[in-house]
């Protein structure tokens, strides 16, 4: 059993019906949940999920409401666990940054730190390429789903 870190792009999709990568996501999610690992997100995703799921239609957003995704953020926390900020985090994202030299916008992909502080080290993403330089177990989740149907 491993613990997982639910990225927000996995998340998004799961809610966006229309997505091509909405039944992977959902089945991705409900494999992890049936092997008995376990699923949790932090608050940086929260912040992340709250600027798409708000962002209108027309600028590559979900166009909701300020309730509606109120009420989703409040459902999803009574599913998984939300990760808590330590202090510890920000030496974590410090030794990551530094250790594998991450400039630029992509400083904000290494708050994944969080994840290192609590000892969890599997990640559910569709952006493979975005935490294959961090030392973490970065699942797609068309490989999660590939290796769950192996023997």
């Amino acid at each position: 059993m491993n613990t997982y870190l639910l990225d927000t792009n996995v998340w998004l999709r799961t809610v966006q019906r229309e997505s091509p990568q909405h039944s992977l996501a959902v089945e991705a999610l409900a494999t992890l949940l049936t092997q008995g690992d376990a699923v949790c997100i932090t608050a940086q995703n929260v912040i992340e999920f709250w600027s798409v799921a708000t962002r209108p239609t027309a600028a590559n957003g979900l166009g909701w409401s300020v309730e509606v995704v109120r009420q989703e953020i409040d459902r999803l926390q009574t599913q998984f666990p939300i990760l808590g900020e330590t202090t510890e985090v920000f030496g974590h994202w410090v030794s990551l940054v530094t250790a594998s030299r991450v400039i630029g916008r992509r400083v904000h992909d290494a708050r994944l730190a969080v994840m290192l502080a609590h000892g969890i080290t599997h990640l559910l993403t569709f952006n493979h390429d975005d935490f294959r330089q961090f030392p973490i177990t970065v699942v797609t989740p068309g490989d999660l789903l590939a290796s769950s149907k192996q023997p």
